[in-house]
């Protein structure tokens, strides 16, 4: 019999606890990461998606799990900052509950269209919404989400009201978009350039204050129209 203490870890899989739907932002960084952590950790990293409540119910069990290494959480800014914000209630304190391992990745997001929204630009996407107020609907991963925040920062400096759709992650409301029940969103890189590069959607303006690498030809939408606009979700 080995003491705990001497085993090596990780002794048995991982799980990675994931607050959003399979396909979205958060996941495919979630999967990236656990496919290299398998190989040089020699043991299995397992994806767990738990979406609802803007990741909450993924945090509630990640703060709930014993505290040994094997259920971590794959945070974002919407369940680790955002919500508190927005929960009157939160099942977790992010700052007391979570010992922080590592910063994965930053990431921005980008201003995306169906196409049959008549603007092309920025400025022509501020018209539009102003000379229908209350009548576009922009989806996000959920209420707290990066989309759901640079939503509401987009439309309080447009001067702007358009109707918040929130879904249990990015990846069903990009589906809701091609199909057009949903006019809008301001989608993470990961999840909106495959669409783009098909054609199926179109861009306007990403949220990070430099354009993307990505995204070359795509500009900023502080640069597009709206001066000042800059977010980053991490």
């Amino acid at each position: 019999v080995v003491p705990v203490s001497e085993q090596r870890y990780p002794a048995q899989p991982v799980r990675f606890l994931v607050g959003f739907a399979a396909g979205g932002s958060v996941d495919i960084l979630a999967r990236l990461f656990a496919a290299k952590m398998s190989e040089s950790l020699g043991q299995q990293i397992i994806v767990d998606n738990r979406p609802g409540a803007g990741a909450n119910i993924a945090g509630a069990l990640v703060a709930k799990a014993p505290a040994d290494g094997y259920t971590l959480l794959v945070g974002s800014a919407g369940g680790l900052a955002g919500n508190l914000a927005i929960y009157q209630k939160m099942p977790y304190n992010p700052l007391t509950d979570f010992a922080p391992i590592a910063l994965m990745a930053f990431q921005g997001n980008v201003l995306i269209v169906n196409p049959s929204v008549p603007a092309k630009t920025v400025k022509e996407f501020i018209a539009l919404a102003k000379s229908r107020p209350g009548q576009i609907n922009a989806g996000s991963g959920g209420n707290g989400s990066s989309q759901h925040l640079s939503l509401e920062a987009f439309m309080s400096m447009a001067g702007v009201k358009m109707v918040h759709v929130p879904y249990k992650g990015g990846a069903p409301a990009i589906t809701d978009l091609l199909g057009g029940q949903i006019d809008a969103i301001f989608a993470p890189l990961p999840e909106a350039v495959p669409q783009l590069g098909a054609g199926r959607l179109r861009a306007l303006g990403v949220t990070a204050k430099k354009r993307s690498g990505a995204l070359p030809d795509i500009p900023t939408i502080d640069e597009a129209g709206l001066a000042g606009f800059e977010f980053d979700g991490f």
